[in-house]
């Protein structure tokens, strides 16, 4: 089953070296694979202070993050053959953490940033790593997901090695 993928990408940052937009669309498409037919969903790259804020006041932790997840619910009385149906949520990601993130763990920057996308639509979907056989599954669908793109597995300690 292809996928029609509706992707709003926000820029409200001036950070360098940003994936282009038809990147995140890959990315989303992938993790979305075949859970549906039609997705349209909202990836909002930020700064450090606005990534903090979200994540102080969405999650009570006073930092900024590498991705925050958004969930979108129907409202009551609508249902799902509605076009507002198709709409999964929101991804807020913070280019400074990732690319952080990436340098720190030895890994390629556009590694993680598929990461980080395919993460965070994950959470879209209900998944969640807060017990271990949470963390089992997702990282195990992360792992896959990633594979597909020819990305190296997102949680192996060693960083990956370079071509001599």
């Amino acid at each position: 089953m292809s996928l029609e993928l509706d992707l709003d990408l926000q820029v409200a940052t001036t950070a360098a070296g940003l994936p282009a937009h038809a990147d995140f669309a890959h990315w989303v498409e992938a993790a979305v694979a075949d859970r549906r037919a039609r997705c349209e969903l909202t990836i909002r790259l930020v700064d450090a202070a606005e990534s903090q804020a979200l994540n102080a006041q969405y999650r009570g932790v006073d930092r900024s993050t590498n991705v925050l997840s958004f969930p979108f619910e129907l409202p009551p009385g609508v249902d799902s053959t509605d076009p507002l149906a198709d709409y999964i949520g929101d991804l807020v990601i913070c280019p400074e953490v990732v690319q952080r993130e990436a340098l720190e763990q030895g890994k390629q920057a556009i590694a993680h940033w598929a990461h980080m996308v395919v993460h965070g639509v994950l959470h879209l979907f209900d998944y969640d790593h807060i017990t271990d056989e949470q963390a089992a599954e997702m990282e195990g669908l992360e792992t896959t997901i990633l594979s597909r793109l020819g990305f190296p597995p997102p949680y192996e300690d060693d960083p990956p090695t370079e071509d001599p």
